[in-house]
């Protein structure tokens, strides 16, 4: 830290108790009071200098007292910066630096030290100390700017926090790998004009490391916030960039807010914390004001910061009750980038009394219905067609997909919680679009758990929340676990049979067209008279594959023939029991007796043109060896 020393005479100050008393022989003939404390003093060297001390000790004077009394109650500073007064006075050895310069050009300014009343006096010689030095400084400017929120209205008075701010913003827009001295001189060595790094004074030739535009962040974080405040709206008008200024604000609220750091890592968490000490941490009302402040000061941009930090914020917004346009933004700023969330980030305790639900389903609905607006305003969901059943995207389909895949997940973390209500539940489920899920999978398996953990649900409750999904989205593997799920109602577990029918059906066709394509390119290989043995050991193993993979799929179509005629023969038996009429009316179970019948049968008869396929691949490998043996 830069000083400037001033006077030349030895110290002559003493302190006894809640007295000070100078010491240069002489008897003291005033007595200043400031404050608790007193200074025992000479009139001429204070009136020399001063043109407040000099009408004040006139009017002392008068009284005929031999040892007048002053007293100084509103002095910037109080009795310490007082005592730096007097001995300037007097003429004595003191220091000039960045802690105590900005109190002395406050009570100089008091007490009236102008040029007019003494030649070199204090006024002059702290301006040019803020102006040739500390203002020169990225530290020192920092340092003079904390000491203003001291004496905030004489600071504000005479200028002296708006140029320290000014100074710092200069300072903080500067790239610090173009200029490399004097503006890299914070927290490193120092270094000479060229840049090098000095040793003793010397340079050592060697270059410091480059520094990023965020150097600035953590040093900034020792002032107060309304000073802090103050600093971002200059940076601002400047035109600094919105990302430096969001990434600012996020180092400052993590600094200060500890419910930020609860999800991090302990030692990052610790470091954060230690960095400014227990007793530094400010009172709920102060969090709860820089909350609401900081979201006022962030640019409403998309991925500014991270949306891990947005959801803490909102968390500690919660928490510490911030006003309900404050939550609304924050929500609005989630929602934005709400593709770039986790599942970890959703999953938000809920702090309301008015309902018992573990997590705070209504808060994600609001963030989901945000960015469903935000995706609609940038024609997300218009930038999509469906051709056939089947969509063809854009790139601005991605981001609503994962949404989509990341409410899912959600969906089947908060399914277990017994006081979500079914309606609650079917409308985060139903704001999702249709478009968005490629597969059902997911919402199929939150579905299945929510059935699980409120077995108390109405079969037709069942089948309302049933609806949501489309079978046809389900791939193979979850329409088997669907269609052995006791806890479905039966027309969605009859749905998704026939549909996995449907599947098995295509797949099976689609082998057979590979292996006629795989075997007519077989034949033209062999006209060429190529080599022929490597040729001839490819086409037996893939044939062997081939017949690997269409005897699981005829087992598995065996499989589904089975259980469809087990379903058939309840459902008879159910007929039998009450008239056909009233389960017609009431279930429709005969209507989908009959298309299991029919499933039944085109599975059988495709079964048989799979049979009649495979001799016919057997028959054409027959003639394609007495063609090699003729060869040879």
């Amino acid at each position: 830290m830069a000083c400037v020393k001033l006077g030349s005479k030895s110290d002559a100050f003493q302190r006894q108790g809640q007295a000070w008393f100078c010491t240069t022989g002489l008897p003291s003939d005033l007595v200043v009071e400031v404050g608790e404390m007193s200074f025992h003093l000479h009139k001429f060297p204070l009136l020399s200098r001063s043109a407040v001390m000099e009408r004040m000790i006139t009017e002392a004077s008068e009284e005929g007292e031999e040892k007048c009394s002053v007293v100084l109650p509103d002095i910037p500073g109080g009795a310490k910066t007082f005592e730096l007064i007097a001995k300037f006075c007097y003429g004595m050895k003191l220091e000039l630096t960045a802690t105590n310069v900005v109190h002395l050009r406050c009570a100089a300014e008091h007490l009236e030290m102008t040029e007019e009343h003494g030649e070199g006096n204090l006024i002059m010689k702290t301006d040019n100390f803020l102006n040739q030095v500390v203002l020169r400084s990225w530290q020192d400017s920092l340092k003079a700017l904390q000491t203003c929120d001291d004496l905030i209205s004489y600071a504000d008075e005479h200028n002296i926090t708006k140029r320290c701010i000014e100074s710092l913003a200069i300072k903080a827009l500067t790239d610090p790998n173009l200029f490399g001295w004097p503006i890299m001189e914070h927290d490193g060595p120092l270094q000479s004009p060229g840049g090098s790094l000095l040793w003793n004074g010397i340079s050592t030739g060697a270059r410091p490391k480059n520094l990023s535009s965020d150097w600035w962040y953590e040093d900034v974080t020792v002032l107060s916030f309304s000073l802090y405040k103050r600093l971002i709206s200059v940076m601002e008008s400047r035109g600094v960039k919105p990302e430096i200024i969001a990434g600012s604000l996020s180092f400052y609220a993590r600094r200060y807010l500890p419910g930020l750091n609860r999800r991090r890592g302990i030692t990052e968490s610790s470091s954060n914390l230690s960095a400014v000490g227990p007793a530094a941490l400010p009172s709920e009302v102060d969090q709860k004001s820089l909350v609401e402040d900081i979201d006022r000061l962030l640019p409403m941009q998309k991925s500014l910061v991270s949306t891990k930090f947005l959801f803490g914020l909102l968390r500690t917004g919660v928490i510490l009750q911030v006003s309900p346009s404050c939550v609304s933004n924050l929500e609005r700023r989630i929602g934005m980038q709400l593709d770039e969330a986790t599942l970890e980030d959703l999953l938000m305790p809920n702090l309301c009394h008015s309902t018992e639900t573990l997590y705070n389903v209504d808060c994600v609905q609001r963030i989901l219905e945000h960015f469903l607006v935000m995706d609609k305003a940038t024609d997300g969901a218009s930038a999509c067609s469906e051709d056939n059943g089947e969509l063809i995207g854009s790139p601005s389909l991605t981001p609503i997909t994962m949404v989509a895949k990341l409410i899912d997940g959600y969906l089947a973390e908060v399914a277990p919680d017994i006081n979500l209500k079914l309606p609650k539940f079917q409308a985060l489920v139903a704001a999702v679009p249709d478009f968005a899920r490629p597969l059902d999978d997911g919402l199929y398996r939150a579905i299945d758990i929510y059935l699980k953990s409120h077995p108390w649900l109405a079969e037709s409750d069942k089948e309302q929340l049933c609806r949501l999904m489309d079978c046809q989205k389900l791939s193979l593997e979850a329409c088997t676990h669907a269609a052995q799920n006791e806890r479905l109602p039966l027309r969605v577990v009859v749905q998704v049979l026939f549909f996995e029918q449907l599947q098995l059906r295509t797949s099976i066709a689609g082998c057979f067209l590979v292996s006629e394509n795989l075997e007519g390119s077989r034949q033209l290989r062999s006209g060429f008279g190529g080599p022929v043995e490597g040729g001839w050991d490819t086409a037996v193993k893939e044939n062997q594959v081939l017949k690997i993979g269409m005897d699981s799929m005829r087992m598995r179509v065996s499989e589904l023939e089975k259980e469809c005629s087990v379903m058939r023969q309840e459902i008879e038996k159910l007929g039998q029991a009450k008239s056909s009429s009233t389960w017609t009316k009431k279930f429709g179970f005969k209507i989908k007796s009959q298309m299991c019948s029919a499933e039944e049968k085109s599975v059988s008869q495709n079964n048989g043109t799979s049979t009649a396929r495979i001799e016919k691949l057997k028959e054409r490998r027959g003639k394609h060896d007495k063609n090699l043996s003729l060869d040879r």
